[in-house]
């Protein structure tokens, strides 16, 4: 393993891991299972620190060995006190990456031809949430998930949080939603029960935030507004339960179909 990342010290790589967390072409990957899926779907990763590489090789082993080399090639060893200083949140795995963010047009992927349904979440507020939608999306095949709002669909924590899938489909942020020929159907208390057999291939499926579900203008805009079925008395479900219930129901109604 390489002492240092292409030459540069310490210091310099701990400023590199800042500057990454800053920027909007780079991505911070905490902790190995980031790091796995992001290569296995194709990232360009730059550098993974870690404290001790021998835990590093162990893990990978037992983790992803078919990546082992890629993993190793590309690790840099620092000393405890800089690996702390890398970030807010330092992995008990003790593993940090740099990955280039995978750039989506979102208008491009609105237009798209893929009958597989698009996740959006309308101003999405916590970002381990956020990540959790990403990563049932992926193992569904969604077309993508898109978010409006200030939040930053790429941020580190939400990357954590979907296990590094950001990479295994499209996921970006919109300023508003555009006109499109997409069924729009909104996931709101008062709407009718969901029937999945009946969801238009194609469909945007759209959640708000658990406390305010969505906009006014959303649900105007929507061709039908969608329920799950629920106890009486539960107002409501964590929006990555939500997701993961409407698009496993999806997936299950449309492989009965096939069969």
């Amino acid at each position: 393993m390489a002492s240092d990342a292409l030459g540069r010290d310490t210091a310099s790589l701990v400023k590199r891991f800042h500057a990454a967390r800053g920027s909007d072409e780079l991505v911070v990957l905490q902790g190995v299972h980031a790091l796995k899926h992001a290569l296995r779907f194709g990232a360009s990763v730059e550098v993974v620190a870690c404290e001790d590489p021998s835990e590093l090789t162990q893990l990978v082993q037992a983790l992803a060995p078919d990546l082992i080399e890629r993993i190793e090639a590309l690790a840099v060893v620092l000393p405890a006190e800089a690996f702390k200083r890398l970030g807010p949140y330092v992995p008990h795995t003790g593993v940090v990456s740099i990955a280039r963010r995978v750039a989506t047009d979102p208008l491009a992927l609105i237009a798209c031809a893929s009958r597989a349904p698009i996740v959006l979440l309308e101003d999405p507020r916590h970002f381990g949430n956020l990540g959790a939608v990403v990563r049932v999306a992926a193992a569904v095949e969604a077309a993508g998930v898109l978010t409006t709002g200030r939040q930053d669909p790429w941020d580190p924590v939400a990357v954590r949080g979907s296990a590094g899938l950001h990479f295994a489909l499209p996921v970006a942020r919109v300023e508003s939603l555009p006109d499109t020929d997409r069924p729009l159907l909104a996931f709101d208390p008062e709407g009718e029960e969901l029937r999945p057999e009946h969801v238009p291939p194609r469909a945007l499926l759209a959640f708000g935030t658990e406390r305010d579900g969505l906009s006014d203008g959303l649900l105007e805009r929507a061709d039908a507004r969608l329920r799950l079925p629920m106890r009486e008395g539960v107002s409501s479900l964590n929006l990555a339960t939500s997701v993961a219930a409407v698009l496993y129901s999806l997936r299950f109604a449309r492989v009965a179909h096939a069969g």
